[in-house]
């Protein structure tokens, strides 16, 4: 699997390290995209993954010469690839046609106006056969700004000898924890409670599967109703319970995920990349390492997990619209998302793939090389029940801004006051609000 550390699929990057180095590695991208003569050339900024190249290769070859696709690689931390392109786009830059935007992005983008909306046969194209979460991360106002190109999902990690039978709910994870604590059994649950993006994905998951609400459908305006203050309520338990490490609030995906493996946790939340690196680093137990869909916030309600992801957009710069929107609908087809998710670890949008038996090349023989989703995916069908009922990250042109509050009030998730913390989170998004489409 690929390791790109992506806002969504690894949570969202604390901050913006990195960005002078993504400078000059952006620079160079658009030497080598803008400085030929050679054609047309349609510009595609998009995160680091392993072999996205070889799909903008197939993409270029389906022009048939009428265009070359070309790659411009943005910095690792989503920050930093955030931060560049609203730059280039807020000076007016033509030269970007094709933008890789992160689920929380596409609202801000639109509310600008540095994306068009997709319509006629690019939106049918576009939306055939989606799953709705997704679908909804692409989509601001009504209207449809992007398009899907993956998605992702966190699920709940275990191993079958230590509960054999996997907590259903919140309540239940800690009384188990609890009770392998007592018998001197690896007992922590593990999750990102670092001050990032994924400490947010985390409380938003428990909000969503309360019933509760942190902005308006809008994104105009504050709510922090009753289920978000019980959410406040859980991530306080949960953390003050004697069942997480002194280590959580430096914990991120990757974190997480040694920690589990290294045998110090019995319960791990976190994105499907750690099969993977599980399958990689410590074949001979795999058969142990066990998953299963996020715990219930109430017993019989069904949780309702935050998605992450990356959606495809066309700048309201370019100068090749028309190009930009088929490379787009190229780059993300049904044929070029299986080959993602088989060799990048990136999970598909479209929900026919979740069932999808054939190995990559279907003339060929199913192997290490040729895989298929039934080897590479074992996960799948947990990771599509959970995308069927997934929640999504507050929908606001200000999302920059509402997780920059959401993190900071929230750390250390043991000192949540719920009463006092959602009185100030009330407070300080309000304010975060009014600043939407900050340019950092």
């Amino acid at each position: 699997m690929g390791k790109r550390m992506s806002a969504s699929r690894r949570g969202r990057s604390p901050g913006r390290t990195g960005s002078l180095l993504g400078a000059a590695a952006l620079t160079a991208g658009l030497l080598a995209g803008c400085g030929s003569d050679a054609g047309l050339k349609i510009n595609v900024y998009y995160a680091p993954e392993d072999n996205f190249q070889s799909v903008v290769d197939d993409c270029t070859k389906a022009s048939g010469g009428r265009y070359e696709v070309v790659y411009n690689k943005l910095p690792r931390p989503a920050d930093g690839q955030r931060e560049q392109m609203v730059r280039r786009l807020a000076a007016g830059d033509d030269s970007l046609d094709v933008l890789g935007l992160d689920v929380t992005w596409v609202s801000e983008f639109a509310e600008a106006g540095w994306i068009d909306e997709w319509t006629g046969e690019a939106k049918a194209e576009a939306t055939a056969g989606v799953l709705p979460g997704p679908l909804e991360t692409a989509t601001w106002n009504g209207k449809l700004y992007a398009a899907t190109k993956n998605t992702n999902v966190q699920l709940l990690w275990y191993d079958d000898r230590l509960t054999p039978t996997p907590p259903k709910t919140w309540d239940e994870m800690i009384q188990q924890a609890q009770a392998l604590k007592a018998q001197g059994k690896p007992a922590n649950v593990v999750f990102t409670g670092a001050q990032y993006e994924g400490l947010v994905v985390i409380y938003n998951t428990l909000v969503e599967s309360a019933g509760g609400k942190i902005l308006s459908d809008d994104g105009k305006s504050v709510v922090m109703d009753e289920g978000a203050i019980k959410a406040l309520e859980m991530l306080k338990k949960v953390t003050t319970a004697g069942i997480t490490d002194p280590s959580l609030t430096n914990s991120k995906e990757d974190e997480v995920r040694q920690a589990f493996q290294r045998g110090n946790a019995a319960f791990e939340l976190n994105w499907p990349f750690v099969y993977a690196s599980y399958a990689k680093e410590k074949k001979d137990e795999l058969k142990h390492f066990k998953w299963t869909t996020y715990p219930e916030f109430e017993a019989g309600k069904p949780a309702k997990t935050t998605i992450g992801g990356y959606n495809l957009a066309v700048s309201s710069t370019s100068k090749h619209k028309a190009e930009a929107y088929e490379v787009a609908l190229c780059l993300r087809s049904a044929k070029n998302q299986k080959f993602s998710a088989l060799k990048d670890g990136v999970p598909p949008t479209i929900e026919s793939l979740y069932t999808d038996t054939l190995p990559l090349d279907a003339t060929a023989p199913q192997s290490d090389d040729n895989p298929s989703m039934d080897t590479k995916y074992p996960m799948r069908e947990t990771i599509l029940e959970a995308l069927k009922d997934a929640a999504v990250r507050p929908l606001t042109p200000a999302y920059q801004n509402a997780s920059t509050v959401l993190s900071k009030v929230l750390s250390p998730p043991s000192e949540i006051d719920p009463r006092k913390t959602a009185e100030k989170l009330k407070e300080e998004l309000a304010d975060a609000l009014q600043s939407k489409g900050v340019i950092p």
